[in-house]
Parts: C-alpha cells; sequence; structure tokens
C-alpha cells in the first residue's frame, strides 16, 4: 500500500464521536505533559544515565552526518561565537557528548585553516522535569577531560547554559544559535492527540488501533513538528544548521510493527495485570502515550510544507533492541556479564527509563516492579524467536536565506 494512498485515506476519514460519555478522559491528555513527560533521573539501576546505551549507539550512528554539518557551518560562515543547542539533551553521559564531538571537529578545524578558535555556547534543553543538577555536577570534569583530549593547548573558552522549556514553542531569541542538534527528542509529542479515546487494549498506535486514532496521532505529530520548525527557524541565523533523529519508521503504514510492537508488548503486559485484577481495565482504556514514530516521507513533507529549511541529507539508519547485542561484554565489569547477556532485562531496563514517569503518573508507583517484570518476561520470549530493531530518522537542514 504505498504512502500516499495512505496518507489520502487517513485525511477522508471522519473522526467517530464516542457511543457513551467517557466517565474518564485520558488522563494525560487532560494534563500538561511538560509536567510529567522527562526520563527517570539519578544514577540508580533504572536511571537514564545508566540505561540509554540504545540512545548512544543511535548517536554514534549519525556522527558523519552532525560532522558534515558542522564542516559546511563552519567553513562558510567562520563565527566568531558559535552557539550550540541541544535540544531534549536528557541527562547522563550522552548529554554532552555530542557537544564534545562538535567542538573537537571545530578546533581541528581551526588549527588546518590556522584560524583563532570561536567561542562555545552551548545551551542544553529539555523539559522542567529533566535532571539538569546531574548534568551541572558533571560539567567541570566533562571540560576538564575535552581540555585533556585536545591536540592543542589552545581552545576557545566555553560557556554552558540549562534552558528549562518546551521546544514546542520558542526558547532562544531571535537569530541567537548557529546549531541545533536532537536525537530521539522529537517522536514525542506535546499532548496525547485528542480523538485517541477509543484506543481500547493499546497505549499507543498499533494494528488493531482505529482509524480515527491513526489519524489524531499524525495530524498532533504534523502540528507539533511544524510548530518546532517555525520555531527554530526563528532562532537560527540565516546558514544555521539542524541534524534531528527521530525514533521512526520505513514503513508507509503508521501502524507497521517496527514502530508499534515494543509498546504493543507494554501494553500485552498490562492487560495481563487487568486479567489477573491487579489493575482496572479502565486505567488502560485511558492510557495513551503521547509519541508518534514518523516515517521519512513525513518528516520531509513537514520541512518542505514549512518552507524555512533546505534538506542536505535525509537517512534511515538501525540499531538493536538490546544495544548490547553490538557490544563486546568483555569492555564490562565480569560480575556484570550475567545481567548484560539477558536481552529482556536490558530492553525493559531502556523503557523503563523512558517510560516509567508517564506510568507512575497514571497508574501508581505501587505497580510499577509487576509491570517492568512482566514486561520483560514478554520481552525475552519475542527477541528469542524474532529479530527486533529501533528504525532511525536522521535529517539534515540549512536555514534558508
Amino acid at each position: 500500500m504505498s504512502h500516499l494512498y495512505i496518507w489520502v485515506m487517513i485525511k477522508c476519514i471522519e473522526a467517530k464521536k464516542p457511543e457513551k460519555e467517557w466517565s474518564k478522559y485520558n488522563t494525560i491528555m487532560r494534563m500538561e505533559v511538560t509536567q510529567v513527560l522527562h526520563m527517570n533521573g539519578g544514577v540508580g539501576e533504572a536511571s537514564y544515565a545508566n540505561n540509554s546505551l540504545v540512545q548512544q549507539k543511535v548517536i554514534s550512528l549519525t556522527k558523519p552526518i552532525r560532522e558534515e554539518a558542522i564542516t559546511s557551518l563552519y567553513c562558510t560562515t567562520f563565527p566568531r561565537s558559535l552557539a550550540i543547542a541541544d535540544m531534549g539533551c536528557s541527562s547522563g553521559p550522552n548529554t554532552l557528548f555530542v557537544v564534545s564531538e562538535i567542538i573537537k571537529v571545530v578546533e581541528k578545524l581551526c588549527r588546518e585553516l590556522n584560524r583563532k578558535s570561536p567561542e562555545y555556547k552551548v545551551f542544553l534543553n529539555d523539559l522542567p522535569g529533566n535532571d539538569f543538577n546531574n548534568i551541572f555536577k558533571s560539567l567541570d570534569s566533562f571540560k576538564e577531560k575535552l581540555s585533556d583530549e585536545m591536540e592543542s593547548d589552545i581552545m576557545g573558552p566555553c560557556y554552558f547554559y540549562g534552558v528549562p522549556g518546551s521546544f514546542y514553542g520558542r526558547v532562544f531569541p531571535n537569530q541567537s544559535l548557529n546549531f541545533v542538534h536532537s536525537s530521539y527528542s522529537l517522536q514525542w509529542l506535546s499532548k496525547v492527540p485528542e480523538g485517541a479515546e477509543n484506543n481500547k487494549d493499546n497505549i499507543y498506535i498499533s494494528r488493531t488501533s482505529p482509524s480515527n486514532v491513526v489519524k489524531a496521532y499524525y495530524e498532533q505529530f504534523q502540528r507539533d513538528f511544524s510548530v518546532f520548525l517555525k520555531c527554530r527557524a526563528e532562532e537560527l541565523v540565516e546558514g544555521g544548521r539542524m541534524v534531528l533523529t527521530f525514533l521512526g519508521r520505513k514503513s508507509d503504514n503508521p501502524c507497521s510493527k517496527e514502530c508499534c510492537y515494543i509498546w504493543e508488548l507494554m501494553a500485552k503486559a498490562l492487560n495481563d495485570m487487568v486479567m489477573q485484577g491487579i489493575i482496572k481495565e479502565d486505567q488502560v482504556t485511558t492510557f495513551n502515550i503521547p509519541q508518534y514514530t514518523p516515517s521519512p516521507l513525513e518528516v520531509k513533507w513537514e520541512v518542505l510544507k514549512e518552507g524555512s529549511f533546505a534538506i542536505n541529507r535525509l537517512e534511515v539508519s538501525e540499531v538493536n533492541w538490546n544495544a548490547m547485542d553490538e557490544c563486546n561484554v568483555f569492555e564490562f565489569e565480569s560480575e556484570m556479564n550475567e545481567s548484560l547477556s539477558d536481552s529482556g532485562y536490558n530492553v525493559a531496563q531502556c523503557m523503563r527509563a523512558v517510560a516509567e514517569p508517564l506510568l507512575v503518573n497514571h497508574f501508581g508507583e505501587a505497580i510499577i516492579e509487576k509491570v517492568f517484570s512482566r514486561y520483560q518476561e514478554i520481552l525475552a520470549d519475542r527477541m528469542s524467536k524474532e529479530k527486533t530493531k529501533f528504525v532511525n530518522v536522521t535529517i539534515l537542514l540549512t536555514r534558508k536565506g
């Protein structure tokens, strides 16, 4: 089925009103997602800092695109002050990795071209619930490590700023940024789509979701990404670059297994607990994840519609659900090898670091251990029988004049 056919089909479907008044609307839809959506903070067992290897792999995969972007930017504009914004920075070891990478590329270019290093202004943006304190505590050691890794003792001064707030709105002054980066953040929506209330037994788009739910999710993505582009267009200087990586899909079908399966399995864990009487059915019925995993064509279409950016590259990559599959376990402490070899545990912990705050807000904290214990079992079973990968959509954009 072609993407055009699906797009037209979705556009032509009229959203149906519920046959009866709901006694309870989707909790997340009625609240400000910005108050709840954040990764698990701290450095504990379930923290994002200790369970973000998938995100690290994706950042490594997209490194050549960022190097192309920053090289092109620097060699065409030679900014005396380079303002870099990481939007959806989260916390933990990945937060400053991209910043370090960008600075190293620019410093290498300065040596090769015999130019004075620019000063670096680094803006770290995420929602207010993000663990900014963890980031700030690591800055001194980061600067020291970065300085040690430089081949030259001469490096431009580097200033860091924490910028809490939703990127679905203005965050920075007009024409104040040179480079914007975002990885694995823009698939998160500003809210659960209105019209997704009848997504029974599901917590995200699924192969069993009604067509009006699919339509609602897609249209919410269109609205949100369009706003993001418009705001960044006002904040970037002419010729500024953006590198954006979404958790996405290759398929034209928004209900494709490649993008929905991870949430379908979590829904199964929750529905199993309904059958056991641990949670109520209407708690699952009124819970939907505020996320949309776009296809490359959907991303491209929104960029072309907004009109402020030229598309330089648009690429798709993949990473295993269990990022440890691609690691050498001997790189880690021997006592950890047993847990590292447990695919179900690794993926469940990765998803827990991301989804736990949403689940706690809706279901309460008492059921969390049971949810992820069941989820781990389901994941281990499915992953033993089939290959499972996350799909990444990366786009490099230049701000038009």
